[in-house]
């Protein structure tokens, strides 16, 4: 299966970099590229793709307004947001716009094309060290949703809710099942339950909800 991606930045010699690493790599294909948060939208209507890596710092629309859009508009599509910096103050509004995940600009270039399969397959693109330092230097300064947020969780069930709050912890799937004594499968289940009841997209939106319903605290 060919994973169809789009390049949104505003830098010509960024989107032809990433594209030059994208093309040989066999079960990708690069199928457009937009200079703004505008285009990026009207491009993922036009030729949708399978995952946007978007740039949030371009004229006009920005990244995180794209990311928004996008994710309303086409819930299949998911979005990596490119970071000059590992934690900008950017990032973790992108997640709460929906991005699936982010990477930085230096990654290298086989650590690119496997993040673009990972997101593609349904997975965030969030590190347990990623998730650790997002929760510390921005989840906290998110504002407390409405309670109705926190009325959602009530249809998990005492298992899923354990695995939430691990999960928003930085845990990866092993460790969950170390501490829970489940395999990753089991665990990977869990989360996949517990984000379709909530109508979560992935891992980064879970993080994200269980701070701000309160479920967890920084």
């Amino acid at each position: 299966m060919t994973i169809r991606v789009l390049l949104a930045d505003d830098q010509h010699l960024v989107r032809a970099g990433f594209r030059g690493l994208l093309e040989h790599s066999g079960d990708i294909e690069v199928v457009g590229e937009a200079a703004d948060g505008a285009t990026a939208v009207r491009m993922t209507r036009a030729t949708s793709p399978d995952v946007v890596l978007m740039d949030v710092r371009m004229p006009g629309m920005d990244g995180i307004d794209a990311t928004r859009r996008i994710v309303a508009l086409h819930p299949d599509v998911r979005v990596v947001v490119l970071t000059t910096f590992e934690l900008d103050e950017y990032v973790a509004g992108a997640l709460r716009a929906g991005a699936s995940g982010f990477l930085g600009k230096d990654v290298e270039p086989d650590a690119l094309r496997d993040a673009i399969r990972v997101v593609a397959a349904g997975e965030a693109l969030l590190s347990p060290r990623v998730t650790r330092q997002l929760i510390r230097q921005f989840v906290a300064r998110v504002p407390s949703s409405p309670p109705e947020d926190g009325a959602r969780l009530s249809v998990l069930t005492e298992r899923e809710r354990e695995v939430m709050v691990l999960a928003a912890e930085g845990l990866s799937n092993d460790d969950i099942g170390r501490r829970l004594y489940l395999s990753p499968a089991t665990v990977r289940t869990h989360l996949g339950r517990a984000m379709a009841k909530l109508g979560l997209h992935d891992r980064a939106q879970l993080v994200v909800l269980a701070y701000r319903s309160g479920l967890v605290r920084p």
